[in-house]
């Protein structure tokens, strides 16, 4: 009689003598067993599933060896079989659904809950992905950025409250996604949430907060994927606690995209103790079909429904290039758990793309300019010789060059990290002009901007002003705030609420002045990396003005999402002015991420999307560097 047991995470199988035949052995060895040369036991790490445990239960029943199961093993395979009866009904209930095939009392009574609970009335395509989250138990909202999934969750939420499934909502996410799940709270549900923010700060003071009782549990918890890296355990016994039900929601989930990541394996740790989950997120598979793995494990941690063969196959197809069949085999797997609107659903109204304003460049800018691609033109022929990893290193920073450039000219005095080749290394005399540049000229850009603020501020609209670069949104806050302009900067550098903040406001703060239907911010100058997402200003100003662009896609389309959304934009249009250098590389940059974009907007309302989105990639440089210098082999 063979015994199955746990030995801590380990999953022990310890024959007698000639209970295993050598394909039973062989058998195990290929599920990842090893044999003990103590006891002769097979042993495997069983920490990440049940579903070996079950397996191995299955296959030996199918083989007719005989076996008993001790100890913790016998719960565990109890709550594997639970959990599979839950997925597969919660599989064909929404693949009914999918098909429009609902009962009429369960929408009715839906219907009825939230004219009755919720603040704000859904609109219909946030009410059928209200009604199909319900439905799921565990599900993914890969709607469209824009489109609402923060009040889906939000009244499926309340429901949930009411039916006595949860106590508390969860929220892991990106730092930018804490103010808009306070907002969406308060306004989605009509109260002020008691709300815990765990992240930053002391770290013995944000532990003590973890040890909460079900007299003492808020109704919101916002933390980010990096402290749920260093507080995962902590996190894991919150959810443990009597008598405390946990909704786990990971907002923005392609950020843990990577298959044994840090922030995707803090994520893996803590779902399986939640009562209920689910994962948002508008751009669900940036790189390939596999990044959809974490995403399912997160919703079904004890019986994914991505199967072991089914990994096998779609990384085959990918790695072919064969997307459509990778693509069959993701949708027979995970196909009626997730719900996707699209941005046609939405009823908004359309984007204007004004023609780019094209600015001629000043003397000293254009003689820098001129001066650094010829530079680049030189040094370009000697790149033959050089070692590949270097060459990426300095073609990077020949493209950043020349993107500062087009920025703000003084920019080139300061130093880019892993990047010393000096581009002006000849002309002593207009390096010194650099470093004296605001002394001796104000950039073309500048002078347009102003102009264009000065016109679209006095016909009463707000404005957001996008750059890539700090020094940039410094100078241009200075002189917009010059001519009487009330302006808001957020950057990097700019603390969240959570900080200890004495006189510099918060980004939330800003947000929330600069949204202000009446006085507060005229203009926000921003940074698309740190305000291109989960940050909605919509609702306030429908005029976005990019001062300087580059070649990273993903930011762009976040960044137009900012003023494109539901809630604000169905009866107003919102318009993108684009200020172009001429004979410069700000055509191609903007030609480039326009081209990208229409091409991902193409396949972006497929289910299975598949584009390379990256929010801090810079492959287009390289890219771009081929394109206009020419490509040399090494």
């Amino acid at each position: 009689m063979i015994e199955l047991s746990l030995q801590g995470t380990s999953l022990v199988v310890r024959p007698e003598s000639g209970d295993f035949k050598p394909r039973h052995e062989s058998q195990l060895v290929y599920w990842g067993f090893a044999r003990s040369l103590d006891d002769g036991a097979f042993v495997a790490d069983a920490s990440a599933s049940s579903a070996l445990a079950s397996k191995l239960v299955s296959y030996l029943k199918r083989v007719g060896v005989p076996f008993q199961v001790e100890g913790e093993l016998q719960p565990l395979l109890e709550r594997h079989e639970e959990s599979r009866t839950a997925l597969q009904v919660s599989a064909e209930t929404c693949r009914l659904l999918k098909d429009g095939r609902v009962d009429p009392g369960v929408v009715s009574e839906l219907e009825d809950f939230l004219r009755s609970s919720i603040a704000r009335p859904l609109k219909d395509h946030q009410f059928k992905a209200a009604l199909h989250l319900l439905t799921a138990g565990n599900g993914a909202n890969f709607s469209v950025p824009g489109s609402g999934k923060t009040t889906v969750v939000l009244a499926v939420f309340q429901k949930l409250k009411q039916l006595g499934d949860v106590d508390s909502l969860f929220v892991v996410g990106p730092p930018s996604s804490f103010a808009p799940w306070r907002t969406e709270y308060r306004e989605v549900l009509g109260a002020t949430p008691d709300c815990e923010i765990l992240a930053g700060g002391d770290i013995e003071s944000r532990r003590s907060r973890y040890l909460v009782d079900s007299e003492s549990v808020r109704d919101l918890y916002l933390t980010t994927f990096q402290t749920l890296q260093r507080d995962w355990e902590h996190v894991a016994q919150l959810f443990l606690d009597q008598g405390v039900r946990f909704f786990l929601i990971v907002d923005e989930a392609h950020y843990i995209k990577q298959v044994g990541g840090a922030w995707a394996t803090a994520v893996l740790n803590v779902a399986k103790h939640a009562t209920r989950r689910c994962v948002l997120s508008g751009t669900p598979f940036p790189r390939s079909y596999e990044d959809a793995f974490n995403l399912f494990d997160v919703l079904w941690p004890e019986t994914s429904p991505i199967s072991v063969q089914d990994r096998y196959r779609i990384a085959l197809h990918s790695q072919r290039n064969e997307l459509v069949e990778a693509a069959t085999v993701l949708e027979q797997a995970v196909g009626p758990l997730f719900y996707r609107v699209r941005k046609n659903d939405l009823g908004l109204a359309e984007q204007v793309f004004h023609e780019p304003i094209r600015i001629r460049m000043k003397k000293r800018e254009r003689h820098v300019y001129d001066s650094i691609i010829s530079r680049i033109v030189a040094e370009s022929e000697a790149d033959f010789f050089r070692d590949f990893e270097l060459l990426v290193r300095l073609r990077k920073g020949r493209m950043m060059r020349l993107r500062q450039c087009t920025s703000y000219a003084a920019l080139l005095s300061s130093a880019i990290p892993e990047y010393d080749e000096n581009l002006l290394v000849d002309d002593a005399s207009l390096a010194n002009q650099l470093r004296n540049y605001d002394d001796l000229e104000t950039p073309g850009k500048l002078d347009a901007l102003v102009d264009l603020v000065r016109d679209l501020h006095g016909s009463g609209n707000k404005i957001v002003v996008w750059s890539n670069f700090v020094r940039t949104l410094k100078l241009i806050v200075n002189r917009l705030s010059a001519l009487g302009c009330r302006v808001g900067l957020i950057y990097g550098g700019t603390p969240f609420e959570s900080a200890d903040l004495e006189e510099e406001l918060s980004r939330e703060e800003i947000i929330r002045e600069f949204t202000k239907a009446h006085g507060g911010f005229d203009v926000l100058v921003a940074n698309p990396a740190a305000c291109a997402e989960s940050v909605s200003l919509h609702k306030s100003c429908s005029h976005a003005v990019y001062y300087d662009l580059s070649y990273n896609c993903a930011q762009y389309l976040q960044s137009l999402d900012r003023i494109h959304r539901v809630g604000g934009s169905e009866n107003r249009a919102a318009h993108y002015h684009v200020l172009e250098y001429e004979n410069t590389i700000d055509h191609d940059i903007l030609m480039n991420v326009r081209k990208k974009a229409a091409n991902m907007n193409a396949v972006i309302d497929q289910d299975y999307a598949i584009y390379s989105l990256d929010m801090f990639g810079d492959d287009g440089d390289l890219e771009a560097y081929d394109r206009l210098f020419g490509k040399r082999e090494q």
